[in-house]
């Protein structure tokens, strides 16, 4: 992979550029937090050819939404529940809307 390679995955959101160190200060969380959630498994960090976790800037944004549950006092379990039963309904409504859209637009008529 050259360097041009790498810059062209910046804008990639599911790309893993994160290492957990620097996950968890951009979070303004702990290691073990990062390491809870994917127990938990609402994230799964990729590994780099060393071992070491790897994160996304989705798996971030999960992980933010997931320490703000946490932080209003809700258990850890819970909290990944409900961060992974939020992500199904967007992505429900997502793909009823896109339905809806393909119903609204008007077919054409052949023949007569």
């Amino acid at each position: 992979m050259t360097a041009d390679d790498s810059f062209g995955r910046l804008d990639d959101d599911d790309y893993p550029a994160y290492t957990m160190g620097r996950a968890a200060e951009m979070l303004g969380t702990t290691q073990g937090f990062l390491r809870a959630i994917g127990e938990a498994r609402l994230i799964t960090p990729l590994r780099s050819d060393g071992g070491h976790r790897r994160y996304s800037r989705y798996q971030l944004r999960i992980a933010a939404r997931a320490r703000e549950l946490v932080d209003q006092g809700t258990p850890i379990e819970a909290a990944c529940r409900i961060v992974i039963l939020e992500d199904q309904l967007e992505e429900a409504q997502r793909i009823n809307e896109q339905l809806r859209g393909s119903k609204r637009a008007p077919h054409r008529r052949t023949g007569s």
